[in-house]
This record gives structure tokens, sequence and C-alpha cells, in this order.
């Protein structure tokens, strides 16, 4: 591999990077008067690395999560090779140019991993190696090399606390196939990394399997280590604190020179080294730090012949190669137009040739040709597609009292006990939940994977046990610790199978509801990448009743809500419950475009992720129900358990479990002759987006676009009062009544729970049936119902 290509690459990814940030933040017409940005120290840090990378080491099944602040050197890796446009390199950080942070759905590019929230992008390469290997091991996978997962880490980075929880759990899971190269410039926004913080984070890394490679010194450091003196400034360099090291490198030569020899002059061999260099040459030399030479850095990647997990400490220098390289302002950091004038004429770059990619190419043909030999970039862009999979029908009715998550672990059951694709293709996970969420039926039919065998001492020993779980390269549950991080991430992965790996996968993921928080970063970075998986928050509410009030979500409809890419359902019933899992199997899969459904006005043609949030509560189940109205009503987010007549004064609008409160309530306000309605809601998020989505294409000129939810109230007079209540937050639901204009009392939770039993809390927190019929009572004066115990 030449080295001579791979400086001019290293060059000229240095120089087009610089001068998109530049020409965004000094050229381009301001309209904000706010900065741009665009970290140019810290893309310069990383050049060396991304240079011998992309051109040397990696091949078409590798994928790469680039650290978010070398986003311009991945564009500019991409514009050189002609997959990203000038439009949108001139337009970076502005409306549909080039982003900011490496994205799959926005930039064109061939973005593997997006990044952005630091450390998810670090952590979601072990689980896309993780996902890799389970593809690999089942009989229906096609035969494909397998890639290496590769993260482009930030040191900072290495602060965020998911990054070690996805070491832990890659260790239990046997994890190969990965890389992690930090870009060790020891220099984050708010300061200097801590001196000797790699000595603990490198121990960490070796217990948990890890080989750790040090990449510390450049070729031209080296070449000096070997002449006479070379090995005190060896010396030298490494007890250099890292503050010293930066500052002189922002100095200069000059500097370095002066700071040397007080020193280490009048040490004969030492000094006659330093006297050898001039400052220029100086400065090169001490800045050769490994990361920031591409020589280097292409034979320590070559070197590597394994698969175990290989984590790259390449030191570099922040700002490396420019004229604010070092400064501990420069994270944020931008050169001014003077300083960048100098230094385009440091790289020989001609006025009016900024944006041509061969600019200051000796031999451009030369370069075309090494560029086109490049593997890594030789089958174009490497997205993977899969054809979607048929899902059979799902039914399920019950005749007695029953759970939405006794009701979800059913179907899982009942598709695990048959032969259709669907079930071959789902691979479920759990945070060390996977009994309580009723997926143990599951697995002890489908077992959970291990890339080899290991069996289960307590079958082994014939102990009675309900979870007969064995361990085997068929399995399709993959174990996971208690860190819900880990658990999206997974889900972000296993969502982007088909893309990544050519392989379709449904995964599902349990997670108690109110831990659904502990993971919301890394749930809107696999919704913001397209991932698509199915999410189960269980129990939800006040089910946990005992337990108090940390085991009680209240805020969770609302991040269902507003959680791009997902969308959220909320059954009460068994038979709701199947007929939305079965349209959500083939939601996940969509991928198409188009106008708007013209029955919701939502883009259900491009599909997304799916939550559902369900209960642990038992409760009676309604008779068996199979019209139209029912099934659609329950996809679209709502349906009429009792419809109202043409003088309903009160209407009680319920999501979820709190359903018998709702219907309780209703039966005893009819017996006095009001005309009531009851409107069983079982996706707020999605009548609320169909609602704004008619308004948006109302404003745009289309004045028939009528949503589901303006159906559904259409015909209710103006004088009649929704009460809309819900075991979580009320504002989950209290919308409902701008639809239309009508009065609206919302019930619900908006403080934290305590122990108890459900109908304690239902009591405590005014959502019981009593409590909706003084709500009720209190909207008329004069008009009051005991509400009598059946």
């Amino acid at each position: 591999m030449s080295t001579e290509h791979l400086k001019t690459i290293e060059k000229r990814l240095l120089w087009l990077s610089h001068w998109m940030i530049h020409h965004a933040n000094h050229i381009r017409p301001k309209v904000d008067r706010i900065k741009v940005g665009g970290h140019q120290a810290s893309s310069a840090s990383m050049v060396s690395i991304m240079t011998a990378l992309y051109f040397s080491a990696l091949r078409p099944e590798d994928r790469v999560a680039v650290k978010p602040h070398a986003s311009p050197i991945f564009h500019a890796i991409q514009y050189l090779m002609g997959n990203q446009t000038r439009e949108n390199m001139e337009n970076f950080r502005g409306f549909g140019g080039v982003q900011s942070y490496p994205s799959r759905t926005k930039d064109i590019d061939d973005v593997d991993f997006s990044t952005g929230s630091v450390g998810l992008g670090v952590a979601i390469t072990s689980f896309a190696s993780l996902v890799q290997d389970y593809i690999n091991a089942k009989h229906w996978a096609l035969d494909r090399p397998l890639g290496r997962m590769i993260a482009l880490v930030g040191d900072a980075e290495l602060d965020e606390g998911n990054v070690y929880e996805a070491l832990q759990e890659g260790w239990k899971n046997d994890l190969r196939n990965c890389w992690w190269i930090i870009d060790y410039n020891r220099q984050s926004l708010d300061g200097i990394v801590r001196e000797g913080l790699f000595d603990r984070v490198e121990k960490i890394f070796d217990a948990f399997g890890w080989d750790v490679v040090r990449v510390k010194y450049g070729a031209l450091q080296r070449a000096a280590f070997e002449e006479p003196g070379g090995d005190n400034l060896r010396r030298w360099i490494d007890k250099c604190s890292n503050q010293d090291y930066a500052a002189l490198t922002f100095m200069g030569g000059k500097v370095w020179r002066q700071r040397l020899m007080d020193d280490l002059g009048d040490q004969g061999d030492v000094t006659a080294l330093i006297d050898r260099r001039s400052d220029a040459e100086l400065a090169e030399l001490m800045e050769n730090l490994g990361g920031n030479c591409t020589e280097t850095m292409r034979d320590v990647f070559a070197s590597i012949d394994h698969d175990r997990p290989t984590c790259f400490l390449a030191y570099t220098i922040k700002g490396w190669g420019t004229p604010i390289a070092g400064h501990k302002d420069n994270h944020g950091g931008l050169m001014n137009k003077s300083q960048m004038a100098a230094w385009q004429e440091h790289m020989g770059v001609a006025e009016g040739q900024e944006w041509e990619p061969f600019a200051t190419v000796a031999d451009v043909e030369a370069l075309r040709t090494f560029l086109g030999t490049v593997p890594f970039f030789s089958r174009g862009t490497r997205r993977y597609s899969d054809k979607p999979i048929d899902v059979p029908a799902i039914e399920l009715q019950s005749d007695r009292d029953l759970s939405t998550q006794m009701a979800f672990g059913k179907v899982l059951d009942d598709l695990s006990k048959g032969d259709s694709k669907l079930a071959e293709r789902i691979v479920t996970t759990s945070p060390d939940v996977t009994g309580t969420t009723n997926l143990g039926p599951w697995v002890n039919r489908r077992k959970l994977f291990a890339r080899h065998a290991l069996s289960d001492a307590f079958i082994e020993h014939r102990i009675p046990s309900t979870a007969k779980w064995e361990f085997t390269p068929d399995g399709q549950h993959i174990e996971l610790g208690i860190a819900e991080m880990n658990l999206f991430l997974l889900l972000g992965a296993a969502g982007l199978s088909h893309t990544l790996f050519g392989e379709r996968l449904i995964p599902i993921g349990t997670v108690y509801d109110p831990f659904v928080c502990r993971g919301l970063d890394a749930l809107n970075y696999a919704c913001y990448q397209d991932a698509r998986f199915m999410i189960v928050g269980t129990p939800s509410g006040a089910t946990l009743a005992p337990e108090g009030g940390a085991h009680q979500s209240i805020g969770t409809p609302l991040i269902g809500m507003s959680q791009d890419g997902l969308a959220a359902f909320e059954p009460a019933f068994a038979d709701e419950l199947a007929v939305i899992m079965e349209w959500a199997f083939d939601y996940l899969q969509r991928d198409g475009e188009g106008d708007p459904d013209e029955r919701t006005w939502l883009r259900d043609e491009t599909g997304g992720s799916v939550y559902l949030r369900l209960s642990t509560n038992s409760i009676e189940q309604p008779v068996k129900r199979a019209d139209d109205d029912f099934r659609q009503g329950a996809i679209d987010g709502a349906y009429w358990l009792r419809k109202p007549g043409p003088n309903c004064e009160v209407v009680i609008a319920y999501q979820g479990v709190v359903a018998p409160e709702a219907i309780r309530a209703a039966g005893h306000l009819a017996g006095n002759r009001r005309d009531i309605g009851v409107l069983a809601v079982t996706s707020a998020d999605r009548l609320n987006a169909g609602w704004t989505a008619a308004q948006r294409a109302r404003a745009r000129g289309n004045t028939l676009a009528l949503s589901h939810a303006e159906r559904l109230l259409a015909d209710l007079p103006a004088h009649c009062q929704l009460i809309t209540v819900i075991d979580g937050h009320p504002a989950t639901l209290a919308w409902l009544g701008s639809v239309a204009g009508h009065r609206t009392i919302p019930m619900g939770v908006e403080h934290f729970g305590q122990t108890g039993t459900i109908g304690d809390l239902y009591r405590h927190f005014g959502i019981d049936a009593e409590s909706i019929v003084d709500k009720v009572n209190g909207l008329t004066p004069g008009r009051h119902i005991q509400l009598v115990q059946d």
C-alpha cells in the first residue's frame, strides 16, 4: 500500500474538511448571527487514523461508527470518492446539507451508524458484532464474510457510563470482530484529560478480554529514538504532562527547541539530535505521535490477524497540522480568516481551487487509479436489503380475566409453536426481566443464543424449574444484564440487520415500563437511525402497586407520543393486542414512500418501530369482536366501545388498563338516562399524529383532509363534554378536546405513587370509577349520581 498516496489523501482530507467548516462559518452568508461550528481541531486529530483505516484497512463488509466530531473528515472522504456532492458540502450544517454528525437517514453518503450522542456510537458496534454472530449461526443466513464492527472514539467519550456497560455485556456474550480506535488527544471541551487516566481504562479493557494496542510514536519519532540520544528524548516525551505537550505544540518549533534544550541540552548526543533539525522539522518530529502518522496506523491495523476485540489507543495532537493545534480552547474553536489564509498558502491550495478534490495533487491520474483499487469502496455503497416477511394471522380470545402482559406472552408462545418465517426471524431480549415480562414460554421453546452450546445444570440434575433455558447457536433469545441502555442499543443494532447484514430480524425487547426512562438516549438513538424493533414496556402504571412509586410509570405514554419513529400503543384487551401485534409485525418491515394514508393522514407507508405499554392487571375480557371498525380502530388509535347518541352529554375516553373503571362509570351514569359515549383509545400517539398531519395537509391546500380523531368526534354535539382517563400522565389524552372544541376534564397520574393495592392507588389518584362519576356530577350543577357497588 503506497505510503505516498496515503499521505496525499491525508493532506486532501485535512484541507477539504477544514475548508468546509471555514466556508460555513466565515464565507456562507450568516442568517442567525451564531457560530455554525464544525470542530476543526477534533477532525484534524483523526485525519491520519481515518486515512489509514478507510484507504488501507477496511473491507466492504466492515462497518464504522465515526466519532461525531470527526464528521467533516468522513464527509471529505466520501466527497473525494464521489459519494457526496459539492452542493451539500457547501451547505455543511445548513438545511438539507451535510449533517453536523454522520446520519444514516439524513446524509446521502455511505453512513453505517449514525452518531451524535457521545458513547452510543461506540457501544452499538459491540452489539452489531453480536447480531452479526447471531445471524451467522442460523441455517437460513446467506454465506457472507464476517466484518469488523469499528468505532472511532473520542477519548472524552470514555467518560460515558454506557461504554462500560457495553464492555461488560460484550464479555458475557463472547464478543469478537470489534475494534475501538481511541483518538487519544487528551483534550476535551472543558479542559485537558487527567494524567494517567488511560492506565486505569486499559486495565478495564484487559479485564473484559480486549487486546489493547498502544500507538504512541510515529515513524519519525521511532527513527529519532534510534539515533544517539534518542532514548533520552523518548523518556522526556513519556514524562511530559498532557498540558505541557499541548501548550508546546501550539507555540511551535522555536519553543520546542528552547524547552528541550533547557531539559536535555548539554548531553552531547541529545543536543546534536535537536540541532540537526530546523524549528519546523523539530515541530514535525514532536507532533509525529502514532495516531498522527498514517504509515504507523496503516501498519498497526494490518498487524491484527485475529478476531478478538481490540482497542487501539492512538496518541494524537488535537488540531494536528493546523495553526490551532494544541491550544486548550480549540475544541469548539475555529481558524479565523487570517489564520485560514496563511494556512491555505501553507497547504498550497490556489485561490478558486478550494473545493477541487484533487487540488495540489502532482499526479492526479495515479491517485485516481489508486482510489479505484481501495477495497472498502470497491462495491460502491454498502446498504443491503431483505424482502419483507409474511405475517400470519394472529388471533387471541379469552373467556377469562387476562392481562395484556399475559396476552403478549401468549401471542409469542403461539408463534413459537409454529414454523412460520416470522417466528424464525424473531429475536427477543430483555434486561434481566425475561421471566417477569412473560417471555419465559417463548424462551423455553426457542432457547437462548450462544455461539457455543452451554448446558443447563438444573436440567442435567433434573431439578424442577419453569425456566428450561438452554444456550445454543439456534437460540432466539439474547440474554442481557440489567442495563437498559444495552437493551436499546441491541434493539437498534438488530433492527438494522436487514441493511447492515442483508438478513431481516424482527427484534422484540421487554423492559419494566418505569425503566424505559433509563434507556431513553439509546431509544432515541435507535429510532434516529430508523432501526426497526418492538419494545414492550410492562408492567406499566400503578400495576406494581405493592412495590411503590419507584416501580410505577407516569410519563411513559408521553414518551411514546413524542418519540419520532416509534408508534406507541396501550391496549386494554387481549383482542386489541392481537390486532395491533399483527399490524405491527408488518409495520416494522415497511420502507416505502408516497402520500399519507387518507384514513388517518399518517405516513404509514414508511413504517417504523413500535412501543407497547402493557399491564399485569388482569381484567374481564369482552365478547368476541371481529368487525372491521373495531380492528381498524384499534390500529388507527381509537374506536367507539359505546357509541354516543345524537344528544350525548358526556364521553369517557380512556386508554389502557383503566378500561373497567371507565366502563363501570359509564354504566352507572347511563342508568340516569344520560347519553354516554365510551371511546376506547388504543394509541393516543397515532390519534394525535394523524390529527396534526391532517392539519398540515389542510394548511397546504387539501381542504378535505380529515383525520381519524376528527371523524370519531365529528358528530358529538358542541355541549358534549369529554372525560379522559389513563393510568399515566393526564396530558396524554387532554388534547382530545382541541380536536372539535369540546370541554375536556383530564384524569390521570401526576405524582409519584406509593405502596398499596391497585384499588388503593386508583382511588388515591382519582382514576377509579367513583372518581369518574364524581367528575361528571361536578360538570352539571344539580345532577348527582351515586355509584352503587356491584
